[in-house]
């Protein structure tokens, strides 16, 4: 029997043997594990039986998370971390070398594309092209390529990457397709079936939802074929070929950099994540008819929702996704001070995070994307005026109302 996404999370843990009959796996803490027979140990660390060395490299409580996620994403392995950008860093540490190329989108979260700067001085060339079109992509690529990235639904303005035939074109060129499903989550969009390799997630946000763990994760889909990917080292090739990827990220990008996701935070995100579905439901239901309130209304001069009928990739997501996601962002008319304007809702929490329960805002420009300079937010698009939403899951006519009184 197939069950549905909500019974397979809520039953993960079930799937195995869990001390005192608890329904939950319970949190590890312990930085250290002890082994009667010292061979055994040897072997773990070898690889050669199953087991934990050192918390550093993991330990039951992530175990079990990795679990809930690869179910999630239909994915073949995952490895956790302590936030999305250390999952996403992870990943690019463990997989490209100086000399290699890499075609991104330009719609990026702000942390990812200082990321990219950084890689990009220690010798990997980063193109950032318009993802919302496949031929861009396929004009950057160079025989130097190792993988494409692009993000589901970029933060802030919401362009949907070419999802579909952007996984076509890297399947057709062997090359290594992440996708970052934070925006949309694995409930509304599992990027397996546009053939993704990897999947990127920021944990802290809608898998968890709550607003009190950080955490990331990547997901290998098994789609991969990783004999195609000059860069494994030779002493990670110990295990079958569709583990070479995981095995180096776990090594390279997690042992070694030491981005290791805690006990408590995992427990944390494992229990969040089963109302994933419920959550995102409520979020996107309220987001829509949010946004059509703005889009109607005469001080808000744009509005940036995929769900409506006007977004540029519109139709992409109406056949990608279950449900447009929760994020959104708005510009104000001329003379509107956004700085005033958040200070007059009532309900909604000026904050940086999103995938929150709760509704949230920031104004872009000034904070989040302030750093990466005036030149490279005007490449992007955004405003000095734009502020982003992450609407939660509060009663929708409490919504509406807080935004009709701060607008009036």
């Amino acid at each position: 029997m197939s069950n549905g996404f909500t019974t397979t999370i809520l039953h993960s843990d079930l799937a195995s043997p869990i001390e005192h009959f608890s329904v939950h796996k319970p949190m590890h803490v312990a930085a250290a594990f002890g082994y009667e027979d010292a061979r055994d140990l040897a072997k773990v660390f070898k690889g050669e039986m199953p087991g934990y060395s050192y918390g550093r490299q993991g330990n039951p409580t992530t175990t079990a998370l990795e679990a809930k996620i690869s179910k999630m994403e239909d994915g073949i392995a995952t490895a956790t971390f302590s936030t999305g950008m250390a999952a996403i860093a992870a990943a690019f540490i463990a997989l490209l070398r100086a000399g290699d190329h890499v075609v991104s989108s330009s719609f990026l979260f702000g942390n990812t594309n200082s990321l990219f700067g950084t890689l990009n001085t220690l010798g990997c060339d980063i193109s950032f092209v318009d993802a919302t079109d496949v031929q861009n992509v396929a004009r950057a690529l160079r025989p130097s390529t190792r993988l494409v990235f692009v993000e589901t639904i970029a933060n802030p303005r919401t362009q949907i990457a070419d999802l579909a035939r952007i996984g076509e074109l890297c399947a057709e060129r062997g090359l290594l397709y992440v996708v970052d499903n934070t925006m949309t989550s694995p409930y509304l969009y599992r990027p397996k079936k546009h053939r993704a390799g990897l999947v990127i997630n920021s944990l802290t946000k809608c898998i968890a939802g709550h607003g009190n763990a950080l955490g990331g994760a990547v997901t290998d889909t098994g789609l991969f074929d990783w004999t195609r990917f000059s860069n494994i080292y030779d002493n990670y090739k110990n295990v079958p070929p569709a583990q070479w990827g995981m095995q180096q990220i776990r090594k390279k990008g997690l042992r070694d950099v030491g981005s290791t996701l805690a006990a408590e935070p995992a427990h944390r995100i494992a229990t969040g994540a089963e109302t994933l579905a419920l959550r995102m439901d409520r979020a996107c239901a309220n987001a829509l008819q949010l946004a059509r309130f703005l889009a109607a209304h005469p001080k808000v001069t744009r509005v940036y929702y995929p769900g409506l009928d006007n977004h540029p990739q519109h139709a992409f997501a109406m056949e990608h996704f279950k449900a447009c996601g929760a994020l959104m962002s708005i510009e104000l008319a001329d003379g509107i001070d956004c700085f005033d304007f958040l200070n007059r809702l009532q309900l909604v929490i000026s904050s940086s995070h999103l995938g929150d329960n709760r509704t949230l805002a920031i104004p872009v420009a000034h904070t989040i994307f302030w750093e990466m300079g005036p030149q490279r937010r005007a490449e992007m698009g955004i405003a000095d005026s734009l502020i982003r939403l992450s609407i939660g899951i509060e009663d929708l006519d409490d919504l509406i109302g807080d935004f009709r009184q701060a607008l009036a």
